[in-house]
């Protein structure tokens, strides 16, 4: 008895380490194959520099979904500690408006 849920844990293990490691090689291929014409975006798109303006509107959606990963991580969901939300939203806006800017 004790040793086939044994069983079934390793083969439980081994699927979801399979499972894992073929996502990693798929997000690894995936940027391998994106890279070039990224590159050709950013040259493109970020030559000229970055204005305050434009800074902002990036800043604020990479802000959007930062704390939207940690609100959905955090297990509490999007509303369980909305104060603390709002106030890392504008305190992550402000970094991300200001880096953003002064970076590009």
């Amino acid at each position: 008895m004790v040793g086939e849920s044994d069983n079934k844990d390793k083969n439980e293990s081994r699927k979801i380490a399979i499972i894992l490691i073929s996502l990693v090689l798929l997000v690894g291929v995936a940027i391998a194959l994106i890279l070039p014409a990224l590159g050709d975006i950013i040259a493109v798109h970020f030559e000229p520099g970055l204005g305050l303006k434009s800074a902002a509107v990036i800043a604020f959606f990479v802000t959007v979904a930062t704390l939207l990963v940690f609100a959905i991580a955090s297990g509490d969901g999007l509303l369980g500690e909305l104060q603390f939300m709002l106030a890392g939203f504008f305190v992550f806006f402000l970094i991300f408006w200001l880096m953003i800017a002064w970076i590009f």
